[in-house]
């Protein structure tokens, strides 16, 4: 016997045997159709008796194995069933006489046989027969179960009479000498009368009717007639039968232990592996079924208590003994080399009995001394299912690993180069088998969930034969998904140079056919889901973008509280923490813009060491409409972190949740969760995406500015450089880029950095020009003109300036009829500034920054409060044109005017024009100082409003601003060679003693000389001998009532020399009084007198206006009484014609 039965199991001794094969040509799915239906008829009882006849049925059997059916009876073929198709009755003659030579074959050792005739009506299918069925077609054979019943109780009928035959031989000394092949010829010419000759064919013939008894379904005579079978081979040294009594003994005794058997639950009857290749073989000898399912063993155990039943069949083994008897029996096999298949059989047999007893060493070393028991030359078929075999039992008792071993050695079998047809597609299924004995799945998921578990050379060697197989089958989409496994999950374990082979022979394959992520099903069901390369590159932190500055969003803050989802009473709630604790932990706090390009920041590393182009990467989202714009990547070998940005566009409103990404590498496409990456930080996937709102583009007339802005909201900045006091006209162009109409514009400024002193607005702008062109379509634009003017206080640093004092010049009683340009020090000596500009830190520039806010807002947006923010940083550097070192004021010579003597410095390094209204200009050089005069007007300070907020200190400062306002107006600083203009300050140098001399005073007086106002420089002309109206008019201003007042007037000539003539009463006659008389007057009333006076001689006279003492001045400051000294010029009187 060289073909091995891997089905067998020890409770298959008490089953008789019976063989269905077809006859003739039979379809083969019908044959299996009623093979199937027939052998679930597995065991019949019987009708004359309690006992139970167990049937094995195979579709094909060598006959070879048959001749062993003497040695153990269930090897024996007992009955026969054939199935054939016969169309026609000329047929029937040539299907019987092959159905009877078919039962030549097995004819020595059947009990009875059926033909089962599908297809064949009529005259010969009404015959009633006993061993022939007919029936119409597969389909109506209602009665098939019943006729195999009644075929199997005729089988039983024969064993019961040979087992009664057998036990009750009288025959004494003539018992026959049952053989096996192999023995007969060892027997010929042996002493059939000697007492060994004798014992041995009693042994052997009790050995035999124990197995008659065992299948007849007497347990208790088998276990009897084993025993004494034991004891007369064992004194005969019979070893062969005697390791078939034990092993009798041993199957008769896991029988009564363990009713359920050990074989589980039968699977359904199918075809071996090699057979299931290739269908057109599935006949061939050598084949075999497979074995039943490992998984139905587990639910049987072993009974702890076995006393009770040992106690009831004495001659029974316990658990232990079993295993001891199967060592032995099988020991006495493996004396012969001609009995391997049943040495080989015994230990599947015990291995299934350990396996239920959950004893897997023991086990193992039966199935150790399988793998080197000896059948001679096999055939690849019959290699591929011995291998199989080993697999499934080393899987049977938890030797996973040993059984993936195995299957291996099987699938490598089934493509062996001496096969003429290698069976591809068996191996690998085969080879797909093995992957839980390795440690492997078919889910990249499993390896991304801590450690990596198993040999992860033998499991790269595993999935590079997977891919090579699936290559072989002609499916290279099985080859790229497992390609892509092997990089995924064994991308640690590849070597450099490994790596580089792997991916070069992924792009080969991915270029006849792309990895995508789609599950492939195969035939059979088994479905491999989709690799995502996680790893290439690998992503360590992802981070969801704010907008840029000039594209954020934000809210009107009156609507911020409107769309509030939940509202609460209670100041906690842990109700709503515990809803919305995930939520809050994923929501970013910013927005997203419909229709603006957004981006998520992704830091990736490439492991491998080349470089790994990334195609067509972009991001997963769910939510909300969002358009992914793909990126291409380049990433360096072994790069480290390096930041990648991927960009997309919100399609719609709503939140939208970042999910993941999606790549292209080696042809190979991806979509990566980030909820299956390792070690990814991420600050938040969920954004919420606001209506869209109109784009501007800020352009300006001005160069951007090369500093950093002082806050990251500019998104826009200007450069500019002004002297102090300069304009500067700023040209803002904005340009609506976006989709939307822009419908409000507002503009704010405010100064973000200085530390000087500003004196008045930098900014100024007319927002209603800009206004005007609202709304403002998409791609159109609009221009809004910005003054800069910047004043800040150089006075801080006149202490580092030349000192200009009088020399000993007096300017009292210098005419001021024009302006007073003194050059105290010849210009050669002028003290000018040293070269060296660390020495002189007046020169230095002063750094002002300020920002021009823009807010928009139109479209969607603008409905639902949101708005955006352009912001425009001007950064101006100021440079000091003129210093005012010392201001000082000329005696008063009139009421409403006074005369400033200004200290100005040229700090410049070009030479500049002062040019004061209504007076010649004065040129400065550089580096060069000077003394001016200049006339200006008096300043009534009561006019300058007082805040109720506002210290006096605050006060003090306004007053000083508005004043050196009015001042400044009046000068104007002129560069020829730079064509610049600009406005002197002298806010900073003007103390509390000149503005005193600068205060309009509450008492305003009015002095007229024929009708015509006097004040300061002004002459007034007249006639000698003609008299001359005088008129003084005094208005109060103050808040307290003025008077009564005495003035008198006194007439003297000046003679510029320092000396003054009061002699004059021969020359200015008065006209009555000299002495005017003003009542009380009231707050904003005013009073006027009146007088005349003669002039007899030409000259320049001067009229003082005196006050009386009296207590009215005492009361009031001594400058409110100052009155203008009026210069009257007397001339000839004009010659009449007619004198």
């Amino acid at each position: 016997m060289s073909i091995p039965d891997y089905m067998q199991c020890a409770e298959d001794h008490q089953s008789v045997l019976v063989v269905v094969q077809p006859v003739g040509i039979v379809p083969e799915d019908q044959f299996f159709r009623i093979y199937k239906r027939i052998s679930s008829v597995c065991q019949q009882s019987i009708r004359s008796s309690q006992r139970l006849l167990y049937i094995r049925y195979r579709h094909h059997y060598p006959p070879e194995n048959n001749e062993w059916g003497d040695f153990q009876t269930h090897r024996k073929v007992v009955g026969l069933i054939a199935i054939t198709t016969c169309a026609s009755a000329k047929e029937w003659p040539q299907t019987s006489e092959r159905f009877h030579g078919q039962k030549e074959v097995f004819g020595s050792t059947l009990y009875d046989s059926r033909l089962l005739v599908f297809g064949l009506q009529g005259e010969i299918a009404e015959q009633h027969r006993t061993d022939v069925a007919f029936y119409p077609d597969c389909d109506s054979c209602p009665d098939l179960e019943r006729r195999v019943e009644d075929f199997v109780e005729s089988i039983f009928i024969v064993l019961e009479s040979k087992r009664l035959d057998r036990t009750t031989d009288k025959s004494g000394d003539k018992i026959p000498l049952l053989c096996v092949p192999f023995e007969k010829k060892d027997f010929v010419g042996l002493d059939t009368d000697s007492r060994h000759y004798k014992k041995r064919c009693q042994g052997r013939m009790r050995k035999h009717v124990g197995d008659l008894c065992l299948q007849a379904g007497m347990l208790q005579d088998a276990l009897v007639h084993y025993h004494m079978a034991v004891e007369l081979l064992r004194s005969v040294n019979d070893f062969l039968w005697l390791g078939a009594a034990l092993e009798g003994l041993c199957s008769a005794s896991v029988i009564f232990h363990y009713p359920g058997g050990t074989a589980g639950k039968r699977a359904a009857r199918k075809p071996s592996i090699s057979q299931a290749a290739d269908s057109g073989k599935r006949h061939r000898p050598g084949a075999q079924e497979l074995l039943i399912d490992p998984g139905a063993l587990t639910t049987n155990g072993i009974n702890a208590d076995t006393s009770s039943e040992i106690g009831r069949a004495k001659n029974c083994l316990s658990p232990e003994d079993i295993i001891e008897k199967y060592k032995e029996a099988i020991s006495y096999y493996g004396k012969y080399k001609n009995a391997g298949v049943i040495e080989l059989e015994a230990c599947v047999k015990a291995v299934r009995v350990l396996a239920i007893q959950k004893r897997a060493m023991e086990a193992s070393e039966f199935l150790q001394n399988a793998v080197y028991i000896n059948l001679g030359q096999l055939s690849e078929e019959e290699k591929i299912q011995r291998y199989s075999v080993l697999s499934e039992l080393y899987d049977l008792i938890g030797f996973h690993r040993k059984s993936a071993f195995f299957k291996r050695v099987a699938a490598m079998q089934c493509v062996a180069p001496t096969i003429p047809e290698p069976g591809w597609r068996a191996c690998y299924k085969l080879l797909l088998e093995t992957l839980p004995g390795y440690c492997l799945s078919l889910d990249p998921k499993d390896f991304s969930k801590g450690t990596h578990h198993g040999w992860a050379a033998v499991q790269m060697r595993l999935l590079h034969e997977l891919v090579y197989a699936s290559r072989r089958m002609g499916n290279p989409g099985l080859s790229v998904r497992h390609l892509s496994f092997l990089l995924q999950t064994m991308l640690d374990f590849l070597s450099d140079q490994e790596k580089k082979e792997v991916t070069q022979s992924l792009e080969n394959y991915t270029s006849k056919c792309p990895g995508g992520m789609e599950v492939i099903t195969l035939p059979d069901g088994l479905k491999f889901p989709p690799v995502p390369f996680t790893k290439l590159p690998i992503v360590r932190f992802v981070k969801l973008l704010n907008l840029p500055v000039s594209l954020r969003p934000h809210k009107v803050k009156g609507l911020l509280g409107e769309n509030m989802s939940s509202k609460s009473p209670f100041i906690y709630s842990p109700i709503i923490l515990h809803n919305r604790g995930d939520e809050r932990c994923k929501k970013i706090d910013f927005q997203w813009v419909q229709g603006a390009v957004c981006e998520v920041q992704l830091m990736v590393y490439n492991p491998m060491p080349f470089e790994l182009r990334v195609e067509n990467m972009g991001l997963l989202t769910s939510g909300a409409e969002f358009e992914s714009l793909p990126a291409a990547l380049a990433l360096p070998a072994e790069s480290g972190l390096y930041p990648v940005t991927l960009v997309g566009v919100p399609r719609t409103v709503g939140s939208i949740t970042v999910n993941g990404y999606h790549t292209s590498v080696f042809g190979v496409n991806s979509d990566c969760l980030l909820e299956g990456l390792p070690g990814v930080k991420t600050g938040g996937c969920m954004v919420e995406v606001v209506p869209s709102l109109p784009r501007l583009l800020l352009s300006t007339s001005l160069p951007r500015s090369p500093h950093v802005a002082a806050s990251e909201d500019i998104s826009s900045s200007v450069a500019l450089q002004l002297f102090n006091g300069e304009t500067q006209t700023l040209t803002v162009t904005l340009d609506n880029i976006g989709t939307e109409t822009l419908e409000t514009l507002e503009l704010s400024s405010k100064i973000i950095s200085t530390k000087e002193k500003l004196l008045g607005d930098i900014l100024n702008w007319d927002i209603q020009e800009a206004q005007s062109h609202l709304p403002l379509l998409p791609g159109c634009s609009l221009s809004l003109t910005v003054n800069i003017r910047v004043k800040l206080d150089f006075s801080g640093q006149e202490n580092l300036l030349p000192d200009l004092s009088d020399d000993g010049i007096s300017v009292t009683g210098l005419p001021i009829s024009s302006p007073l340009r003194q050059v105290l020090k010849p210009r050669p000596e002028s003290k000018a500034l040293s070269a060296d500009p660390g020495k002189n830190e007046h020169t230095h520039f002063k750094t002002l920054e300020a920002v021009m806010t823009f807010k928009y807002s139109g479209g969607g947006g603008h409905v639902e409060g949101f708005y955006r923010e352009l912001c425009l940083g001007i950064h101006v550097d100021v440079e000091p044109s003129v210093f005012f070192t010392r201001v000082s004021t000329l005696p008063a010579t009139s009421m409403r005017q006074c005369h400033l003597l200004l200290d100005v410095f040229n700090s410049t390094e070009h030479e500049l024009t002062i040019n004061a209204k209504n007076n010649q200009d004065l040129l400065l050089y550089a580096s060069e100082c000077q003394r001016m005069a200049i006339q200006v007007d008096k300043f009534e300070f009561e006019s300058v409003c007082v805040q109720p907020e506002q210290s006096q200190q605050q006060w003090e400062t306004e007053r000083q601003q508005a004043q050196g306002s009015l001042i400044n107006s009046t000068l104007s600083i002129l560069h020829p060679s730079l064509q610049r203009e600009g406005e002197a300050s002298v806010e900073g140098v003007l103390n509390q003693l000149v503005l005193d001399h600068l205060q309009l005073a509450p008492l305003q007086w009015d002095v007229l000389v024929n009708g015509k106002q006097c004040d300061c420089d002004i002459v007034t002309d007249c006639r000698v001998g003609d008299p001359v109206s005088l008129e003084v008019k005094l208005t109060n201003h103050s808040k307290k009532e003025v008077g009564p007042l005495a003035l008198t007037l006194v007439a003297f000539q000046d003679y510029q020399n320092g000396i003054q003539n009061h002699d004059l009463q021969d020359a200015v006659t008065f006209i009555g009084s000299n002495t005017f008389y003003i009542d009380k007057v009231n707050p904003t009333f005013s009073s006027t007198c009146t007088g005349a006076l003669l002039f007899l001689y030409t000259g320049d006279f001067y009229l003082s206006i005196k006050f009386q003492d009296d207590s009215t001045r005492r009361d009031l400051p001594p400058a409110f009484f100052g009155l203008p000294t009026v210069h009257i010029r007397a001339l000839e009187s004009p010659i009449e014609n007619g004198a």
